[in-house]
């Protein structure tokens, strides 16, 4: 470097503005140096000794340098975002409804005051204390789209949708479950709703009993209808009938004597016109059966009865076969409620 001159262990002047500085190297061996009076501490051996200057001015600093700390004192803290949470001050928290909430209470996504929890298709989320909660058992589910559009951050398990826009409150359990009323409910979150319910009038807390729906004997959802026909035309009848455990479903014939029923007969029999089938369907716990029959005689006339069976209990229900010999004589004789 021009100017500069100096060898190990020496040492090296320069000249700059009218000063002269001198860079000492470290010693070897020998103790540290001491402080000396009117000194607050001892420069590194390191820090260049400026000549030409006064002791408490060893380095001169540009007033901009000076400037530069008070400055990043100065600068202000970022502002919370709007909507965000401020110091919980409980006094300053909304009343809850006189009559309690019908969901229960849960705290705002700040944590600091109560609210009440919103129920399943509910909006909820939002920046800040104002955005809703959702109920105990449920979660705040927004769509990936709209999250998307927003460009926000993920919803978190305290902030479900913070700074972004609402979401809806679904159940988390989302499978039906029996209650100890005896009645199903479509999840865990509809049946704690009608427990909730229950209290407020003074009745008892309802709990779940099982998942899945509750037992129940069948029921008949479609019966069998009355149908008149000619002989060697194709008829069926049908029956629909549901329960849990699924019922299991047969038809009988109804032989009638003069004191009421005499007997049943269960079909098919060995009957070779008749025949028998039945399917799951068409929802769940269901079971439809039909009985065909073709072709029709004078001796498939009678009542057929549907009969379904499960260990909660039974259900029937049974329509007429009539058979004559022309078309004609079906309008003249079959009521409104029969088939053809």
């Amino acid at each position: 470097m021009p100017g500069l001159r100096g060898s190990r262990g020496g040492t090296r002047t320069g000249r700059g503005r009218g000063l002269r500085f001198e860079d000492a190297s470290p010693p070897r061996r020998g103790p540290s140096p001491r402080p000396g009076p009117g000194r607050g501490g001892v420069s590194p051996p390191w820090f260049p000794r400026l000549r030409g200057l006064s002791a408490p001015c060893r380095v001169a600093m540009s007033p901009s340098a000076l400037l530069l700390p008070l400055l990043v004192l100065a600068v202000p803290a970022p502002a919370a975002a709007a909507g965000g949470c401020g110091p919980c001050e409980a006094a300053q928290c909304p009343a809850l409804p006189p009559r309690g909430c019908p969901l229960g209470r849960v705290r705002d996504a700040c944590g600091c005051c109560w609210q009440c929890g919103r129920g399943e298709g509910e909006a909820c989320g939002g920046g800040g204390a104002a955005g809703g909660r959702c109920a105990l058992g449920l979660e705040c589910v927004k769509s990936r789209q709209r999250r998307k559009a927003k460009g926000g951050p993920a919803p978190g398990p305290l902030f479900p949708s913070a700074g972004g826009p609402p979401g809806v409150c679904l159940c988390k359990s989302r499978y039906p479950v029996c209650g100890s009323d005896g009645l199903t409910y479509s999840s865990g979150c509809q049946l704690r709703a009608a427990s909730l319910r229950a209290q407020s009038r003074g009745e008892p807390a309802i709990s779940q009993r099982s998942k899945g729906a509750c037992e129940q004997g069948p029921s008949i959802v479609t019966p069998p209808k009355d149908i008149w026909n000619v002989t060697g035309a194709q008829i069926y009848l049908s029956c629909e009938v549901i329960g849990i455990p699924t019922p299991v479903l047969i038809w009988n014939k109804i032989i009638r004597g003069q004191y009421g029923v005499q007997r049943m007969e269960l079909l098919p029999g060995d009957r070779e016109n008749l025949a028998i089938q039945t399917r799951g369907g068409p929802e769940k716990h269901e079971v439809t059966g039909w009985v065909l029959i073709s072709p029709l005689s004078k001796e498939d006339a009678g009542e057929y009865e549907c009969h379904a069976s499960n260990a909660k209990g039974e259900a029937t229900a049974s329509a007429k076969i009539h058979v004559v010999e022309t078309l004609h004589e079906i309008a003249l004789t079959k009521d409104d409620g029969a088939e053809l």
